[in-house]
């Protein structure tokens, strides 16, 4: 089973259902709609949740529109850049490919 980890701020959120959608870049998991996930905390390691995945879109950076940013909780381009820098490093640009996956708790 393929795993997705969270901060600890996300957990809760999820295990609510006000959030059932993560952006993921350089995809090594060859995530596809229908995989089985266990979704980790990435704080404490631990499993808190089984999901589903039941959509993906694929879209470079620069590519998103002002109101995904905003409603995946970012104020702009820069502000996700600067975000996603953070996890990833300086590989991040307006050219990478930016995974939009939702899922169900099941």
């Amino acid at each position: 089973m393929k795993t997705l980890k969270f901060k600890h701020d996300f957990v809760e959120e999820i295990l609510e259902g006000r959030k059932s959608t993560t952006w993921r870049l350089f995809d090594d998991k060859n995530l596809t709609a229908r995989d089985e996930l266990e979704l980790v905390d990435r704080d404490s390691n631990k499993t808190f949740a089984k999901a589903t995945i039941t959509g993906i879109k694929e879209k470079k950076i620069r590519d998103l529109t002002e109101e995904e940013l905003k409603n995946h909780g970012y104020a702009n381009t820069e502000d996700m850049l600067s975000s996603h820098r953070g996890y990833y490093g300086d590989r991040v640009d307006l050219d990478t490919d930016v995974k939009m996956i939702d899922f169900e708790l099941t």
